[in-house]
């Protein structure tokens, strides 16, 4: 499955240009240009890296990588600044960003960096995720749930990771067609419907579970404590 990746960066030369490289990569990379918008794309969507330029508009790269931490929230950090200085890094790095590069800054170290920061792959993002008796492996793409396993194929597969480490959040169709076709789907077709049914029949119905509720309006929430009705 492709890496994600969220880039916040308020200069659109450097922010379009890396994220055409990583793409290019075979990344899927979201992009927002102020600070307060990354934390909300950082908190609500689920990213394997993120890129936070320091001086950001609306809110500094520090404080979200401040409340990002704060929150719990494992995600390796990469942050960018045009300062220079030991005191600025140290101050990221205190913050809990993993690493720092100062602009202006070579694509290919960017590269080469993103791909180490992924290498480290904190427990919370390991290959497996579990809700309740639900498992899913992404290194040997198994799903089982109670220790009966269950075939699904590679979108179904990606859709419910989706919606898993979401638990307990509601993800919309959007966010839900950027995951699994990287934005490639019009998200007013009816295709994310289609495979949310797909699931219920796979992983809720056979085992009296209603797990993926439709939020009506707003999209979907995986919530992993609900019986089916009778």
């Amino acid at each position: 499955m492709a890496k994600r990746i969220l880039i916040v960066e308020d200069d659109p030369v450097i922010s379009d240009a890396v994220a055409r490289g990583l793409r290019a990569d075979g990344f899927v990379v979201t992009v927002t240009g102020d600070g307060e918008q990354g934390l909300v794309e950082a908190t609500e969507g689920v990213f394997d890296v993120i890129v936070l330029d320091i001086m950001l508009p609306m809110m500094s790269g520090y404080e979200v990588c401040r409340r990002l931490r704060a929150a719990g929230s494992p995600t390796p950090i990469l942050m960018l600044t045009a300062k220079d200085t030991e005191h600025d890094e140290a101050n990221a790095l205190d913050l809990g960003a993993d690493d720092y590069l100062t602009k202006p800054f070579s694509f290919v170290v960017l590269r080469a960096r993103l791909r180490a920061l992924l290498r480290r792959v904190p427990a919370e993002h390991s290959t497996t995720v579990a809700v309740g008796n639900l498992v899913l492996d992404s290194e040997t793409f198994r799903c089982s749930r109670g220790g009966k396993q269950i075939v699904l194929t590679a979108r179904e597969f990606a859709l419910l990771e989706f919606l898993m480490r979401n638990q307990g959040r509601i993800v919309s169709k959007g966010m839900i067609a950027e995951y699994v076709w990287d934005a490639e789907l019009d998200i007013d077709s009816n295709v994310v419907e289609v495979y949310i049914g797909y699931l219920r029949r796979k992983i809720d119905k056979p085992f009296q579970r209603e797990d993926i509720e439709t939020i009506r309006g707003v999209g979907y929430r995986f919530a992993s404590e609900r019986l089916a009705r009778r």
